[in-house]
């Protein structure tokens, strides 16, 4: 149940955060944070991650609907998992539906936050969503790599 909670949070925050976007962002300059390294830009990604298989929408739609029913399996087959796998399962699945939402809701997905090094490096608009997934993923791989998933 905990696990459940926290995934609803991050998708409650991943909304939020996107329906402020849109409502300061869309039609708007982006709004710096920190010059040449951090703004808010409002950006619709029809595609993954780095904007790869744009105009896919069905396909990720069924995918994002396999990988998080996988994921409820696995946690609910699996009974001896660590507290930090259970976390880290939470943080994809929340992540995964919040975007889920904006791809059956919108067409595609609200993404806001811009990163730029300085001109060395742009890296590509993301929202909440992608970084819990992504910490979430960084959790999973530690854990499995060095065998600290189960009790």
């Amino acid at each position: 149940m905990l696990y459940a909670a926290i995934s609803l949070f991050i998708i409650f925050l991943d909304q939020l955060t996107k329906f402020y976007a849109i409502k300061m962002l869309k039609g708007n300059e982006p709004i710096i944070i920190i010059r040449n390294f951090l703004q808010l830009n409002y950006v619709e990604n029809f595609g993954a991650a780095f904007g790869i298989l744009q105009n896919k929408k069905v396909f990720f739609v069924i995918m994002t609907l396999v990988v998080i029913i996988g994921i409820v399996v696995y946690m609910k087959t699996n009974t001896n998992l660590t507290f930090s796998m259970k976390l880290a399962l939470a943080m994809v699945i929340g992540g995964a539906v919040g975007n889920l939402i904006d791809r059956i809701r919108l067409g595609y997905v609200v993404d806001f936050v811009d990163v730029n090094f300085w001109g060395i490096y742009d890296f590509p608009v993301f929202n909440l969503a992608d970084s819990f997934i992504v910490i979430g993923t960084i959790i999973l791989m530690y854990l499995v790599i060095f065998n600290k998933y189960e009790n």
